[in-house]
């Protein structure tokens, strides 16, 4: 998708994802700013909105009322049910995106009637336009609009369009994927500080070199096994340290996933 759409987008809550959201489809040049309408309760958040040329509202009703061509819920699964009970009357033929995790599409169809109804899973690296975001179809969707919303998302990284259940995978994957990279960050950090290291300088080291990989491993193409054999030499410290990180690490990391999975589904049945 280029060029500026010849649309309006409404989202409703201005947090870490709809304040995200809203940026990269500006910065990207995907739309004008002042085709970009946010609402949420916090001053502050709309001031910083506003300043960027969008416009801002104090609650969803107002903006709703504004008739945007598309709507984006971008508010925690626990106030979505007011939201959509706000936005019912509006949305009725009309592209709803919801990015609450745990609330499948029926609940959402059935929550506002004959709204074309696309979930999403983006995760927090959107906020630097390099976010990863999965996304599914309701029963009213059209290609188009699967497409439509293709286009506004990949402003902010990748896109995938997938099954339902696919998607809440995925949401389990790489909607915590963020948390799982920082903890290895700072067990590594610590590691070395307990080895020694000053925290001032291990941190900072141990930032540079996931930044460097990801750069290599994105850059280059290259397999992950692929890259981790470049710097493990046969007997050397890396196999060792290799040896005792995987086993750990695969189990955590399977049992993890299959957490996140499980409250999914656990905040589903929950509707």
């Amino acid at each position: 998708m280029t060029g500026a759409l010849d649309l309006t987008v409404g989202i409703v809550g201005a947090g870490s994802m709809g304040g995200a959201i809203a940026r990269g489809l500006v910065a990207s040049g995907t739309l004008e700013a002042a085709r970009v309408l946010v609402a949420d309760f916090d001053a502050e958040k709309r001031a910083a909105l506003s300043a960027l040329g969008m416009r801002a509202f104090d609650g969803a009703e107002a903006l709703l009322a504004e008739g945007p061509d598309v709507v984006v819920l971008a508010v925690k699964p626990q106030v979505l049910p007011g939201v959509m009970e706000q936005a019912a009357p509006h949305v009725r033929g009309r592209l709803a995106i919801s990015i609450a995790a745990g609330v499948p599409l029926s609940a959402l169809e059935d929550a506002m009637p004959g709204a074309r109804v696309v979930r999403v899973m983006p995760n927090l690296p959107v906020q630097v336009r390099s976010g990863a975001t999965a996304l599914t179809a309701g029963s009213l969707a059209t290609p188009e609009d699967v497409e439509l919303a293709r286009g506004l998302f990949s402003a902010l990284g990748s896109v995938a369009v997938m099954r339902e259940d696919q998607l809440d995978v995925a949401g389990a994957v790489v909607g915590t994927a963020p948390a799982f990279f920082s903890l290895f960050v700072d067990e590594l950090t610590r590691a070395a500080v307990l080895r020694g290291l000053p925290a001032a300088d291990a941190r900072p080291m141990v930032e540079a070199t996931m930044r460097g990989c990801a750069e290599q491993l994105l850059n280059e193409g290259v397999h992950p096994r692929e890259y981790m054999e470049r710097v493990t030499s046969p007997g050397g410290t890396t196999a060792a340290a290799l040896r005792e990180l995987e086993p750990a690490l695969a189990e955590g990391t399977f049992a993890a996933v299959d957490a996140a999975l499980a409250r999914t589904r656990e905040l589903a049945g929950d509707r």
